[in-house]
């Protein structure tokens, strides 16, 4: 029986959980309004200047194409890292950090609430609800890095 736990970050966008394991994120940072960019993916809302580096900002809501509902001002910043770099993510609200048992942790099905297979680990049920277990690092694309990081 394999007992292992994961940490995962849980956090909500339009009133939808998702989770990320804790390591791929760096620190959540309340919302600033970024600065845009021109030239960038649509997706990308902009850069905010982070520790004296560029930061470039994504929704996920645009990303994914969720319908968008207004978020209610409590909007946070995940700071994600990948390799050597870093993206930001925008998210309505930041729930809690918990231990989730692999074996709560499902094959998802090759679309989820309108997501690709390919940015999801996993679901993860609670009594609750289910959440869907993002994974970050395929979130961008390497053209798609190369568009953003340059």
């Amino acid at each position: 029986m394999n007992n292992s736990e994961i940490k995962v970050l849980i956090f909500k966008i339009n009133d939808q959980y998702y989770a990320t394991d804790i390591m791929e994120v760096e620190r959540i940072l309340g919302y600033t309004e970024p600065t845009k960019l021109p030239d960038s993916p649509e997706f990308v809302e902009g850069v905010i200047n982070y520790e004296g580096n560029i930061l470039p900002i994504m929704s996920l809501v645009k990303k994914f194409n969720i319908d968008c509902k207004e978020s209610e001002g409590d909007a946070k910043i995940i700071v994600a890292k990948q390799e050597e770099n870093k993206i930001g993510i925008i998210v309505d609200i930041v729930s809690e950090v918990r231990d989730v048992k692999m074996e709560n942790i499902e094959e998802p099905p090759e679309i989820v609430a309108g997501i690709s297979k390919r940015y999801i680990k996993g679901l993860i049920k609670t009594n609750e609800q289910i959440i869907i277990f993002l994974n970050l690092s395929t979130i961008l694309t390497r053209e798609e890095k190369e568009q953003i990081l340059r």
